[in-house]
């Protein structure tokens, strides 16, 4: 059995301006993990926060440890800080929270919308596009490990939840057959904080891949609080990790399909430009 953790750091909303305080790049993805090693990741992500953040929880005991979650868009602020300490402190838990989805043998796949300056964005479409192609990936996956799977998504609001779930609704119970046969059921919707595989997901989708996107399609075209200087070096540590993380395949007409899918609405450039 395998699991589908999903995440999303950024907004839905449209970048109206190159100064916008807009976020200026939407992620969402899913990191794939077999359910054998879910106790391994949730010991890990324990571990990480009492060796890091020691403090975090004081009176409570070791699983009482999940509750609070450190989130990726933190982690990756304080990568950037003007304290060599602080900086450090971010790399050393973002250096642990990598090691471990590479033990665990996590792959990722996912989109990155760049929004394009004064354009339109459907934020619904969007998102509804993203999780439909994570299932077509988890599902190529399953194929390709002869085993099931449930994807499990970071709750957003009931109306926001529902039109998602439908639309992979209708592509599992189509009359012309299950699209997703793989996967044994519709997203389950939850909250963070007893989910050690969404709190990993949430920094993979925050801490590595936003500020690596940023880095590549927004610096030098947009200037806000969203492009910093420090995320060169988030790239420059981590770009390599995270191309091998990816679940990327072929199809049966050659196509490459799979990992993390950049749609540049800037420049257009390719995605493999984040891992160069």
């Amino acid at each position: 059995m395998k699991v589908c953790y999903v995440d999303e750091a950024g907004c839905t909303g449209p970048l109206p301006s190159a100064t916008s305080n807009i976020q200026p790049v939407l992620t969402i993805s899913g990191m794939m993990i077999d359910y054998a090693d879910l106790h391994a990741l949730t010991s890990g992500v324990l571990d990480l926060k009492r060796r890091f953040y020691p403090n975090l929880a004081p009176h409570s005991t070791y699983l009482g440890l999940i509750l609070p979650e450190i989130k990726g868009s933190e982690v990756r602020k304080n990568a950037c800080d003007a304290s060599r300490n602080v900086r450090r402190h971010a790399f050393g838990y973002m250096d642990g929270m990598m090691s471990l989805l590479e033990a665990c043998n996590a792959k990722v796949a996912g989109r990155v919308w760049v929004k394009g300056i004064g354009a339109p964005l459907n934020g619904m479409s969007v998102y509804t596009y993203s999780i439909q192609s994570i299932y077509a990936d988890f599902q190529n996956y399953l194929q390709s490990m002869n085993d099931f799977g449930m994807v499990i998504v970071d709750s957003r609001l009931k109306h926001l939840n529902t039109p998602v779930a439908h639309s992979i609704f209708t592509q599992k119970f189509k009359s012309s057959g299950d699209t997703y046969d793989r996967i044994i059921e519709l997203p389950a919707f939850s909250h963070s904080d007893n989910h050690a595989g969404l709190q990993a997901a949430d920094m993979m989708c925050s801490a590595f891949i936003t500020p690596l996107a940023i880095e590549t399609y927004c610096k030098g075209k947009v200037a806000s609080v969203h492009v910093r200087p420090g995320y060169h070096a988030i790239k420059d540590r981590y770009k390599i990790r995270c191309q091998r993380l990816q679940h990327r395949y072929k199809e049966a007409s050659g196509k490459s399909r799979g990992g993390l899918v950049v749609s540049d609405g800037i420049a257009q450039r390719v995605g493999g430009a984040m891992f160069r």
